[in-house]
């Protein structure tokens, strides 16, 4: 019998994780609905032709693909064969594969605003906390099952809304003491306008994914990369120009102003990064014109949340503008624009840093002692009055020695002992322990709930 295991790139949460996750999740969860972010769910699977085709040539190759039921039926042998070569030669086949696990919760999202925008109330914000899965290499900080948390606004095109999302960004890292953190932005029109100027409009695409991984492999590797996609030294040297402006926001702005003068993208967008700046005065925003996300859907500012540089672990969050979104759905006319944060990544971060409150693994408060029989009926009784409060306990499960129970109680983080023999039981007292001082009291049982 092989041992159990985990498929690669997933994980088991245990008590301690989950908690701690559930610390980040709430933080994030209550800054959304401070901003009047209501909370939405969809589906852990997508139909394929949801999510094909919409996150770009690299993203398709990372989506979790399901195959249909069924297709050890000996009447579905020859379509099955026939979809396995098709999907060998690079091509998808609904005989093998109609859903998918979805790889985002932006397409998905894109979709249900679709099928249901004649019932929404516009501008629509909501916010999505579900895993997602992506075939991607595991390594530190990426996973192939994690959970996102997106917040999104549609039926807008005011950017106040980025402001809003740059403010929700940090909001949220300065509760969990991310104090370090860096929020940089582009504008996928500055990108728009670089391959009008370098004369290539048609391949946006090939240097936006290009320069997307700058951080990871380095410039020469870049420049390698746009040229294999067909572009020739002169337009390299203009990119290279574009990627090696630098100084404070103001200063890269006029720079990248000059240098992609006379170009009406280019105009608007700084115009719109300026005011995103300007407005969101106290966000330590960072304009990045190296930023590229390679995502085909952004249309306007992008967003990307890094954590303080002393950690070696890259994106905690991104997002930005996808104005055209819902026409992939035959719906036009509903911009929108949308973030998200990397729970998982955040975790590690926090994990990394010591920022974890130190009580978040307390639960149990009180632990009553198991003295015997007729001792653990009467404290039973004494316990289920003190939970009617609000204050969660749990007795010992059998009578044990004392050693044992005050380690138990040491092991789980528990607060108080609450001891109760045959003697307490009869004056309607019992003896409270603070397991962390050491100071022990007699007290009477209608003054414990206030106690603990």
């Amino acid at each position: 019998m092989s041992k159990p295991s985990l498929p690669q790139g997933t994980r088991d949460f245990s008590s301690e994780t989950v908690r701690k996750r559930n610390y980040i999740l709430s933080t994030i969860k209550n800054v959304f609905e401070c901003y009047g972010f209501e909370p939405l769910e969809t589906p852990a699977m997508e139909n394929l032709e949801t999510l094909m085709g919409k996150y770009g040539e690299e993203g398709d190759r990372l989506i979790f693909k399901i195959l249909n039921n069924g297709l050890n039926d000996p009447k579905n042998e020859a379509k099955a064969k026939e979809g396995f070569e098709k999907l060998l030669n690079g091509k998808n086949s609904t005989a093998l594969t109609e859903r998918a696990l979805k790889y985002d919760l932006t397409i998905p999202f894109a979709r249900y605003v679709a099928m249901n925008h004649g019932q929404l109330t516009f501008p629509y914000k909501r916010y999505q906390i579900q895993p997602v899965w992506r075939a991607d290499r595991p390594q530190k900080g990426r996973y192939r099952e994690f959970t996102q948390c997106d917040a999104d606004v549609v039926g807008s095109t005011a950017l106040i809304n980025e402001v809003e999302l740059s403010n929700i960004y940090h909001a949220v890292f300065v509760k969990l003491r991310l104090n370090n953190y860096s929020l940089k932005i582009n504008h996928r029109k500055v990108l728009a306008a670089l391959a009008e100027k370098i004369g290539g409009a048609d391949s946006l695409t090939d240097i936006t994914v290009a320069i997307d991984k700058l951080d990871k492999i380095g410039i020469d590797k870049v420049n390698l990369e746009l040229n294999q996609r067909g572009l020739s030294v002169t337009q390299i040297d203009f990119i290279n120009q574009y990627l090696n402006v630098n100084g404070n926001n103001e200063e890269k702005l006029n720079k990248i102003e000059l240098l992609l003068s006379n170009n009406h993208l280019a105009a608007d967008g700084i115009k719109e990064l300026r005011f995103i700046v300007q407005t969101a005065s106290k966000v330590n925003i960072d304009i990045d014109f190296t930023l590229a996300r390679g995502l085909n859907y952004y249309t306007g500012t992008i967003f990307e949340a890094k954590a303080p540089a002393e950690v070696q672990i890259g994106s905690i969050g991104g997002g930005g503008r996808y104005d055209n979104l819902t026409a992939l759905f035959g719906v036009n006319n509903i911009p929108g624009v949308g973030i998200s944060f990397g729970v998982d990544r955040i975790y590690d971060v926090l994990d990394e840093l010591n920022l974890f409150p130190q009580d978040i693994q307390i639960s149990t408060r009180a632990l009553f002692f198991n003295m015997g029989t007729e001792e653990s009926k009467f404290s039973y009784a004494v316990m289920q009055s003190v939970r009617e409060k609000g204050i969660p306990c749990e007795l010992y499960h059998e009578q044990a020695k004392m050693d044992k129970q005050f380690k138990y109680a040491d092991k789980k983080n528990i607060l108080f002992a609450v001891i109760i023999g045959s003697m307490e039981m009869e004056n309607n007292v019992c003896i409270l322990k603070n397991l962390s001082t050491g100071e022990q009291q007699q007290i009477s049982l209608t003054e414990l709930p206030n106690l603990l």
